[in-house]
């Protein structure tokens, strides 16, 4: 026997059905209608309708467990929620550009999506600009290095692209501020910063140490234009 003031198991039972009804219901609709869920509004409208039959269902048929106010209480926390959510829903396009910006605030290496063809950085505490990129769909940060002639990877980047260090030729001889280094050029698939992306991009492994891998003209030459102003860096296909 349940204790007193406690649901019977059949009341929860009946609860439990319910919802296997309305899940069974959805997944019909689904199988019959394919068409009638692709739709983004009706989407909406059923999530809006199956959130207040779980809101409703429950406290109809738990009713006895609760006193008007109670119920009335538990009523109102819960479409204070549902306001909440579909608050946020509307605004989501506003908090999502706060978030981003927020985020290249932070995070200055993620950067900021300023339209469909651009991207812009701010410098971060040490002056420079680092970008991150996905390469290949490998995560990888770079520091913007206009003078290096091609897309320079050091040897922990390459390793997590995939290349086996053991097998490149570094033949190859690049001067830099240091002096001379060696290195063994490569190409990469793709190179993705937010929503610019460039095939075939010409690079190289560098043999010798460096702390972060470069992002240099072989891809800065092939974008639409690049500049900095005001302690930001703009990129643009």
């Amino acid at each position: 026997m349940s204790a007193p003031g406690e649901p019977s198991r059949g009341r929860w039972l009946l609860v439990a059905a319910v919802f296997a009804a309305l899940a069974a219901l959805v997944a019909w609709a689904a199988l019959e209608m394919p068409g009638a869920l692709r739709d983004q509004d009706r989407q909406i409208n059923l999530v809006y309708y199956v959130l207040w039959l779980v809101v409703l269902l429950p406290s109809l048929l738990l009713a006895r467990r609760y006193s008007a106010r109670t119920m009335l209480r538990d009523a109102a926390g819960w479409l204070a929620i549902l306001a909440v959510i579909a608050v946020a829903y509307s605004f989501r396009g506003e908090m999502q550009r706060v978030w981003e910006r927020v985020a290249a605030e932070v995070l200055p290496h993620r950067g900021t999506v300023t339209d469909e063809r651009a991207i812009a950085f701010r410098a971060a505490q040490d002056g420079h600009f680092h970008v991150e990129a996905l390469v290949d769909g490998v995560r990888v940060q770079f520091l913007v290095d206009t003078g290096a002639s091609d897309v320079v990877l050091n040897e922990s980047d390459a390793r997590r692209l995939g290349f086996d260090i053991a097998n490149l030729s570094f033949h190859r001889v690049y001067r830099t501020a240091n002096g001379q280094i060696l290195g063994a050029p490569v190409t990469l698939g793709e190179v993705r910063i937010g929503p610019i992306a460039l095939p075939q991009v010409r690079a190289s492994v560098n043999r010798g140490e460096m702390g972060r891998s470069l992002l240099g003209m072989s891809f800065l030459g092939r974008l639409g234009g690049y500049g900095v102003a005001d302690g930001t860096l703009t990129l643009r296909q």
